[in-house]
């Protein structure tokens, strides 16, 4: 797998999805956003991000969506750890990004982002990195999915991680 910055938000880079393959694929046409990608015969993973409106020295990633077929593959969290290295190189000191449901959460983790302990917008938990891996935090995150509308597989997975500690941060792309 390939993974490109196909710019920062300053470039008016465009990126046409197919809606019925990604969630949000309208979002990446917008020109306000920066874009990354990861794939190999096309893509499989898209990251729009831009600076935090409040801090300059902050990049907000503002979606990650993953092709339907290839879900579950760690691309999410792949693409993530990318992003927020690019943004390291290019002087920002913190990356946030909101989820709004328990794989996405997990998939933040993996990419080395931490709950601040806030919630945002329409229902979304505030991740950070850098930020504090500490177990009772990462599981406080979770618990807050708990009273939502969830799907089974939601459930499920919430169930197998009750007392889990953070997972591993996967490694970084090559």
């Amino acid at each position: 797998m390939e993974f490109a910055l196909l710019g920062w938000p300053d470039d008016s880079h465009r990126l046409r999805l197919d809606y019925e393959r990604f969630a949000y694929a309208g979002k990446f046409v917008m020109t306000s956003t920066g874009k990354a990608v990861v794939g190999d015969d096309g893509v499989v993973a898209a990251a729009a991000f831009d600076a935090d409106h409040t801090d300059a020295d902050t990049l907000c990633v503002r979606y990650i969506t993953v092709r339907q077929d290839r879900q579950g593959e760690r691309f999410g969290a792949e693409l993530l750890r990318f992003v927020r290295g690019r943004a390291v190189q290019r002087g920002y000191d913190r990356v946030t990004i909101g989820v709004n449901n328990p794989f996405s959460y997990q998939a933040a983790y993996r990419a080395g982002f931490c709950f601040s302990g806030e919630e945002r917008g329409l229902g979304e938990l505030a991740l950070e990195w850098p930020g504090d891996r500490d177990p009772v935090q990462y599981r406080a995150g979770l618990d807050l999915f708990r009273d939502r509308d969830l799907s089974e597989a939601e459930m499920s997975f919430l169930a197998e991680k009750r007392d889990a500690d953070p997972p591993a941060v996967v490694p970084a792309p090559a």
